[in-house]
């Protein structure tokens, strides 16, 4: 690693990490500290150790807030998922983890099966911020997409409504079936959303190393160990090679 790595993600001597505090699946709960845990408060946490610097966590509510703060000062790096629209302002390591991403619909629906949805007279709805949302935006073709600001509204829409289709993350549907009844979740997917670490495109020492850095949590099994330690197996999967 070179000097100029560290000048450029930890110039005071702490790396500031810009966590997503809305993804319930990367970051847990929290530390005795008080801090954001999970797997991505950990992979800051190990990006300083081998850095040799402290560790200081930015949360915000929302990965749009994350992207938005880009060039304000605010973070060195942002743990949010890597999408076309979010690489206008920063660069990003390949994913370290990955979300399946599905739709929710009515018990009634004729729909069985995600590649069904996007089909001419469907209304699909979704918070348009999220990984998943910008994915959608940029590939439905013949379905109506209706988008919001936050999850939550989108869930009440969905129900009082009768829209067709509700987007979002299977492992959150699947914990949000008990409280939606009359729902159910359809078989296969329309995208992954892949986790990653972004920081300033000027940062131009510092992201291949990140590129390095998460290749190997990923080959070496830490990316793994973290799943397992925070009890997301089976929700959160190790991405593929970069």
């Amino acid at each position: 690693m070179s000097e100029q790595v560290v000048k450029e993600l930890a110039p005071n001597g702490v790396l500031r990490v810009g966590i997503n505090m809305g993804n319930f699946l990367l970051v847990t709960g929290k530390s005795p500290s008080g801090d954001p845990d999970g797997v991505s408060p950990n992979m800051g946490a190990e990006l300083a150790r081998r850095l040799g610097v402290d560790v200081a966590y930015v949360p915000y509510e929302s990965p749009g807030l994350v992207v938005a703060a880009a060039g304000k000062d605010e973070w060195d790096i942002g743990n949010v998922g890597a999408e076309p629209a979010r690489m206008e302002k920063m660069a990003f390591t390949a994913a370290y983890a990955e979300i399946e991403a599905t739709y929710m619909v009515h018990e009634d629906s004729p729909l069985k099966h995600a590649d069904e949805v996007d089909r001419e007279g469907n209304t699909i709805i979704v918070r348009g911020e999220a990984a998943y949302g910008l994915w959608l935006a940029a590939n439905v073709k013949n379905a109506t997409l209706i988008t919001t600001d936050k999850g939550e509204e989108a869930k009440e829409r969905f129900m009082a409504e009768k829209i067709d289709a509700l987007a979002g993350l299977r492992p959150g549907q699947l914990d949000d079936l008990e409280k939606m009844p009359g729902t159910r979740i359809l078989d296969g997917k329309f995208a992954e959303v892949q986790q990653a670490i972004g920081t300033l495109k000027t940062n131009t020492a510092a992201i291949p190393y990140l590129r390095d850095f998460v290749e190997d949590c990923k080959s070496s099994g830490l990316v793994a160990s973290m799943i397992e330690k925070h009890g997301v197996v089976g929700r959160l999967s190790v991405a593929r090679p970069g």
